[in-house]
């Protein structure tokens, strides 16, 4: 991503961004809303794929409307905590008030869950084309402290969890929380730097790391 090109990063997620920017990558966020409720019966694999490739597919529209000559490739993410295993897995989403998400944090105490993100990279041509997609999971072992009821309700009264799936984040203050990880920490944050720093690179995509400039 040279010569002014950059990426589009179909995201609001200040985390998300976050993680870019350290990773020194060009991009501008592009935004196309979905619909992210999740179906009766859906598995949180099925629910992470179909709302990835949903993401991608509106940021595609969009750029119909608003081409961005700029753009050399997009970036879309979804990042879901499933608890339980095997036909018991499910997704723990945003929660919808601070008792929700009181409840969220209790049910993870005292045990481990994982966090899993499915991040889409689609380059695009001159003509607005994607040029290849690349699809992937990336999956992440969290294990949280026992706590009480007053400790968790403590937290989902500060609100940092409220607008992240689970109900905490773990870069702040649910970082109190989480006793081990097994896996990518950044993942958790929600988007996996070095799954998604190999897939720019795969496809010619990736920025040159430099040193950062001095004042």
């Amino acid at each position: 991503m040279t010569g002014g090109r950059v990426l589009l990063l179909g995201s609001g997620s200040p985390r998300r961004r976050e993680i870019l920017e350290s990773l020194r990558v060009p991009h501008v966020v592009f935004v196309a809303s979905i619909d992210e409720d999740l179906l009766r019966s859906e598995t949180p694999d099925a629910y992470l794929t179909r709302i990835a490739r949903a993401k991608l597919a509106a940021v595609r529209r969009r750029l119909v409307d608003e081409p961005r000559a700029e753009a050399s490739a997009i970036l879309v993410a979804d990042t879901s905590v499933i608890v339980g295993e095997g036909d018991a897995a499910r997704v723990l989403g945003k929660p919808a008030s601070a008792d929700d998400a009181c409840a969220m944090i209790e049910e993870l105490a005292g045990r481990t869950h994982e966090v899993h993100t499915r991040f889409a990279l689609a380059s695009v041509d001159a003509d607005g084309r994607d040029a290849f997609v690349h699809e992937e999971t990336v999956r992440t072992k969290v294990t949280f402290r026992p706590l009480t009821h007053a400790q968790a309700f403590a937290y989902a009264e500060t609100g940092e969890g409220m607008d992240k799936a689970g109900g905490y984040a773990v870069q702040g203050l649910g970082s109190a929380f989480v006793s081990r990880i097994d896996g990518s920490y950044s993942n958790v944050v929600g988007l996996p730097a070095c799954e998604v720093a190999v897939a720019l690179e795969r496809h010619g995509l990736r920025v040159a790391m430099e040193p950062a400039r001095r004042a």
